[in-house]
């Protein structure tokens, strides 16, 4: 295993077309579709960061649906690990709607799906760190923190008090 990784050693790039056993009624990609994509294209991410095939969705943190996708369209999926833990791994999912006559491309959804890299009994196996490189990436990384903190916090795994991240943000000029 590598000593660290960046985001941009886990891209994946999907590019397909909508067909219209794809869509629903008003001929625009089913969401679930959709949300299969994306998960695919974040699996491959995950597997690419820690280095193995077995790799699980742990869950599905957020996902924006902006722009329909109709019918015949060119979807693109990009998809980068945007922080590591201990064996879990936050991957960002932008999608694209690509127009092939101009090369245009408009940003119709994004998703946050969280990957846990596991052993052949399932149990948990330790990933690399991931060191971001772009301003972008940096943000996209200092935020998976504070998502991380509010998930267990709302799932009271932590207890808002050792939630410092969320605090800092909530309460920048508090002092400890």
């Amino acid at each position: 295993m590598d000593k660290y990784k960046t985001p941009n050693d886990t891209l994946t790039i999907m590019t397909n077309i909508v067909l219209p056993s794809e869509t629903n009624y008003l001929e625009n990609m089913f969401g679930g579709e959709l949300l299969s994509r994306m998960d695919k294209a974040c699996s491959i991410s995950a597997r690419r960061h820690a280095e193995t095939h077995r790799v699980v969705t742990a869950s599905v943190n957020q996902v924006s649906f902006i722009h329909p996708i109709p019918v015949g369209s060119i979807v693109k999926i990009e998809a980068k690990v945007s922080r590591a833990f201990n064996s879990s791994m936050e991957i960002i999912s932008d999608v694209w709607l690509e127009d092939p006559t101009t090369g245009e491309t408009i940003k119709t959804n994004q998703g946050i799906y969280t990957f846990v890299a596991v052993n052949e009994e399932n149990k948990p196996i330790p990933v690399p760190p991931i060191i971001p490189q772009s301003v972008e990436e940096h943000e996209r990384y200092d935020a998976a923190l504070r998502r991380k903190q509010l998930s267990l916090v709302v799932a009271r795994r932590m207890s808002p008090d050792d939630a410092t991240e969320l605090k800092a943000l909530f309460y920048p000029d508090l002092e400890e």
